[in-house]
C-alpha cells in the first residue's frame, strides 16, 4: 500500500460496516485518516476520578468514577422497578438511573466500590445530576465476565475521552483508533524538514501515535504542539498562494486625480475625518495606485464611518476614468447605501443631469425588482460609463450587465465574495478590478488571519467625534414584569421629547413565518442550547407592534418593517420614518447594518437571547448616532444563571465591537467560525484553536509567506501539496473561496 492511499482506506473495510456507518453519519468520519485526526477532547488519569461537580449539562459525557451505592426501587404498586446508583469521586455525586428491563445487568456489575467509565447524557431530575441509562465498561478485575484485555489496556495510563455521540461512546472509539494505529506510520509529513527541525517538532507519525496514546502528559504537549502548528501552517500556505495569485494578476492604477470629484465631495464635508479613516484611506489609496488588484478586507466599529471611507475610494478610481460597484447582500441594503451615498454626494451624484455639478457622476442603482425601463437605463448608464458609481445586489453580476471600465469592487457585510463572483466580475473589467470587502462585525486579528487570510486588513477602531454614547441594560421580562413596562415607559419618554425608538422581534409572524419555522425548527443546527428548553416560539414583529399600539405605546405613530415587504413599501417606511413621520419601528433585523437615522435614541430587542452577540451590537448601533445618547433594552425571559443571561450581560456590559467578537467566538465552536458549520463541511481545525493560538497562527502566516515566495507552486515540496489536497477537497475549496 502507497504512503498516501493508507489514509485514504476507507473505515468500513477495517472497522466492519455498522461501527463504519454510525463514525460517517454522527461524527463524519469515512476514512482511516478522518479517524486518525479525530482527536480525544482530554485524558483522564487512572486513579484520579473525575469532577463530577462540573459536568456541563445536556452535554454528553465521560466520567471516571466508583459506585457508592446502588439500590432497586419499585413503583406503580410493584409493577414498575428502577435502579439507582449514586457515583463518587471524591468532591461531588452523581445519580444514575436504569429501567425496565435494563435494570438486571447493571444491578449485578455496578456493586458498591467498582470503578467503570459511564458515558450519557447529564440532565437535572429533582433538583440532582443524573445520568439516565448510560452506557459503562468496568475499570477493575474483580468482574469474571469482562475480558481482562480491557481492564490492562487501560491500566496506568492517560485514558482518551473522544468526542462521541449517544450511538458510539469514547472507548468503542478507542477501540476502533487502536485497530486504524498502525497506519499512523505512513503519514505524510506536510512540513518543510528544516522548519520541522529548526522548531524542534516531533515526526508526524510520531505525533499521531502520542495524542492517541500518550505515556506522559508531556506526550499531550509536543503532539498538540505539532498537530496545532500542522493545521495552521497547511491553512495558512492555502491563503498566502491565493494572495501571491493574485499579485500576479494585472489591474489599472488608480491614482490621484488633483481638483477631482474626490477633491470636490471634500470640500463639501461639514466635518474633517477621524485619524482612524485617514490612516485607512491612505492605506486604501496606496493600493489603489499600484498595477495589482488591491484585496482588502475593511473592518471597523459600528458607526466608524467605513461607508464614507468606501465611497472616498470609489471617487478616487471614478477620477481615474474607472467605475465602481458596491454590492450589497439585499435589496434593501442596496437601497439604503444608494440612498445614504447619493445623500452624502448632493449634486455631485446628478452628473449629467439639469442642476448637477459638471464634476459628478452618475450613482445608479441596480437591483432583481426593478422595473425593466429604470433597470434598461441603469446598464445603459453602465455600458456608456455614464454612471461612475453602480451599488446593488448578485443582480450586478449577470451576463447582461456590462461595464465601460470596471475599476473597483466594494462588498459590503454578511458575505464574502466567492471567486465565482469575484471571476464573473473581474471578466467585466478590461483588468481584474480592486476589491474592498466591508464587515462591521469586528473580528479579532486571528480570525481575521484566518478567515479572511486572503485579503490585506484595515481597521476602523475609532468613532467619529459627535457620536453619543449608548446605555444598555438587560430586561428580565420573567422575573420582573415591571421592568418591561417601564422599558415602554421609556419609549414614551423619548418620543415625547421629540426622538424615535426601534422595537426589533426575531421573527416576522405571519403564516409563511410559521410554516418556515415548522421546518426550521429540526434543522437549525445552530440554535443555542436554551433555545430547545424554550416552549413558545419567538415573538413577532406583527403581534408585538399590535401588541403596543393598542396597549403601552397607543397614540404613537407605530409601523412595521420587515424583508418580507414588497421594496417599495420597505423603502416607503423607511422613508417616513427617517423623516420623523412615525415614532416607533418594529422590525426584523432589517435594520441591522447601513440604517441610519439620527433621530432614533431608543432600541427595545424582544427575545435578545435569540440573537448573537454579534447581531446585537450591529443592532444597537443603530441609536446614537445623533447628538443625543442611545439607548438599549435587551428585553429576555432567559434564566439569570443561563448561558443566554451570561450573553446579554456581556453586551450590555462593554460597547467594545472587538471585546464582543472575543466573548462572541469563545462561546461558539470554532467550525462556525471558519463558517464550515454553515457550509455542511467539518471543521478542518481540531486542535488549533482561533482564540487562543495567536502566536502560533501569525508565526505559521509568516512561515507561509516565506514558502510560498520561494516555491509558489510547491514544486520541492510534494509532502506539502498533498497535505493541502487534503485541506482543500473540493467541498473546503470552495468553502474558502466563497467564505
Amino acid at each position: 500500500m502507497d504512503r498516501v492511499s493508507a489514509f485514504d482506506e476507507p473505515l468500513k473495510k477495517l472497522l466492519g460496516g455498522a461501527t463504519a456507518k454510525v463514525m460517517a453519519e454522527y461524527l463524519d468520519l469515512h476514512t482511516v485518516g478522518d479517524l486518525l485526526h479525530h482527536y480525544p477532547r482530554r485524558y483522564e488519569e487512572r486513579g484520579r476520578l473525575t469532577a463530577l461537580t462540573e459536568l456541563p449539562l445536556d452535554e454528553h459525557v465521560t466520567v471516571v468514577a466508583q459506585v457508592a451505592d446502588a439500590r432497586i426501587i419499585m413503583f406503580n404498586n410493584g409493577r414498575g422497578k428502577r435502579l439507582e446508583v449514586t457515583l463518587t469521586d471524591g468532591s461531588g455525586r452523581l445519580q444514575l438511573v436504569f429501567f425496565g428491563h435494563g435494570v438486571h445487568k447493571p444491578h449485578k456489575e455496578l456493586l458498591p466500590g467498582r470503578r467503570a467509565m459511564f458515558a450519557g447524557k447529564a440532565s437535572v431530575f429533582n433538583r440532582k445530576m443524573q445520568l439516565a441509562h448510560p452506557t459503562y465498561q468496568l475499570l477493575d478485575a474483580q468482574d469474571e465476565s469482562e475480558a481482562t484485555d480491557a481492564v490492562d489496556a487501560f491500566a496506568g495510563q492517560l485514558l482518551p475521552i473522544y468526542p462521541a455521540c449517544k450511538q458510539l461512546d469514547s472507548w468503542r472509539i478507542a477501540k476502533a483508533v487502536d485497530t486504524v494505529l498502525p497506519s499512523a506510520q505512513e503519514a505524510v509529513d506536510p512540513l518543510p524538514p528544516a522548519l520541522r527541525e529548526g522548531r524542534g517538532f516531533v515526526p508526524l507519525p510520531e505525533a499521531l501515535l502520542r495524542i492517541h496514546r500518550p505515556q506522559t502528559k508531556a506526550d499531550i504537549a509536543s503532539a498538540r504542539d505539532r498537530l496545532r502548528w500542522d493545521e495552521a501552517f497547511v491553512l495558512q500556505v492555502a491563503l498566502a498562494r491565493r494572495r501571491y495569485a493574485d499579485t500576479q494578476l494585472p489591474a489599472v492604477a488608480r491614482g490621484p486625480v488633483p481638483g477631482g470629484l474626490l477633491d470636490a465631495f471634500d470640500a463639501t464635508l461639514p466635518f474633517t475625518l477621524t485619524d482612524g479613516q485617514q490612516k485607512v484611506t491612505e492605506e486604501i489609496f496606496g493600493a489603489l495606485a499600484t498595477e495589482h488588484p488591491m484585496h482588502r478586507l475593511l473592518q471597523g466599529e459600528v458607526g466608524s464611518g467605513k461607508t464614507l471611507v468606501a465611497l472616498r475610494a470609489m471617487l478616487r478610481v471614478v477620477d481615474a476614468g474607472g467605475q465602481a460597484a458596491m454590492l450589497a447582500p439585499t435589496e434593501v441594503l442596496a437601497q439604503q447605501h444608494h440612498r445614504s451615498v447619493t445623500e452624502m454626494m448632493g449634486e455631485l451624484a446628478e452628473g449629467g443631469m439639469l442642476g448637477g455639478s459638471d464634476l459628478g457622476t452618475k450613482v445608479v442603482l441596480l437591483t432583481g425588482s426593478m422595473g425593466v425601463p429604470a433597470r434598461r437605463q441603469a446598464l445603459l448608464d453602465l455600458v456608456t460609463g455614464e454612471a461612475g458609481i453602480v451599488i446593488g445586489t448578485h443582480a450586478l453580476i449577470e451576463d447582461k450587465v456590462q461595464f465601460h471600465d470596471l475599476g473597483l469592487v466594494v462588498v459590503d457585510e454578511q458575505h464574502r465574495f466567492g471567486v465565482e463572483q469575484r471571476d464573473a466580475l473581474r471578466s467585466k473589467g478590461k483588468q481584474p478590478p480592486h476589491l474592498l470587502v466591508m464587515t462591521a462585525t469586528p473580528i479579532p486579528r486571528t480570525v481575521a488571519m484566518t478567515v479572511f487570510g486572503d485579503l490585506e486588513t484595515s481597521v476602523l477602531d475609532q468613532l467619529p467625534a459627535g457620536r453619543s454614547p449608548i446605555a444598555s441594560h438587560v430586561v428580565p421580562a420573567k422575573d420582573k414584569p415591571h421592568f418591561l413596562s417601564r422599558a415602554w415607559e421609556r419609549v414614551r419618554e423619548e418620543v415625547e421629547n421629540g426622538h424615535q425608538a426601534y422595537v426589533v422581534c426575531p421573527r416576522i409572524g405571519d403564516d409563511a413565518d410559521k410554516e418556515g419555522e415548522k421546518k426550521g425548527k429540526s434543522g437549525n443546527k445552530q440554535a443555542a442550547p436554551e433555545d430547545d428548553a424554550e416552549k413558545r416560539p419567538p415573538l413577532a414583529v406583527l403581534d408585538i407592534a399590535d401588541q403596543l399600539a393598542k396597549g403601552p405605546l397607543a397614540g404613537l405613530r407605530v409601523e412595521v418593517l420587515h424583508g418580507r415587504m414588497a421594496p417599495d413599501d420597505k423603502d416607503d417606511v423607511m422613508r417616513r420614518f427617517a423623516a420623523g413621520q412615525a415614532d416607533v419601528l418594529v422590525a426584523t433585523t432589517v435594520i441591522e447594518v447601513g440604517v441610519n437615522v439620527p433621530n432614533a435614541t431608543a432600541m427595545v430587542i424582544m427575545d435578545a437571547d435569540r440573537f448573537g452577540v454579534s447581531q446585537l451590537h450591529q443592532l444597537r448601533g443603530r441609536v446614537g448616532r445623533g447628538s443625543a445618547p442611545g439607548l438599549c433594552l435587551l428585553v429576555s425571559e432567559a434564566h439569570e444563571a443561563s448561558p443566554a443571561r451570561a450573553r446579554l450581560s456581556a453586551v450590555a456590559a462593554t460597547l467594545d465591537g472587538f471585546e464582543l467578537s472575543r466573548i462572541d467566538l469563545e462561546q461558539r465552536r470554532e467550525g462556525d467560525v471558519l463558517g464550515q458549520a454553515q457550509s455542511g463541511v467539518r471543521s478542518s481545525l481540531r486542535v488549533l484553536s482561533v482564540i487562543d493560538d495567536e502566536e502560533v497562527i501569525a508565526a505559521a502566516r509568516e512561515e507561509a509567506v516565506r514558502v510560498v515566495a520561494d516555491d509558489p507552486g510547491l514544486e520541492r515540496l510534494p509532502e506539502l501539496r498533498t497535505a493541502l489536497d487534503a485541506l482543500l477537497d473540493k467541498d473546503r475549496e470552495e468553502y474558502l473561496d466563497k467564505g
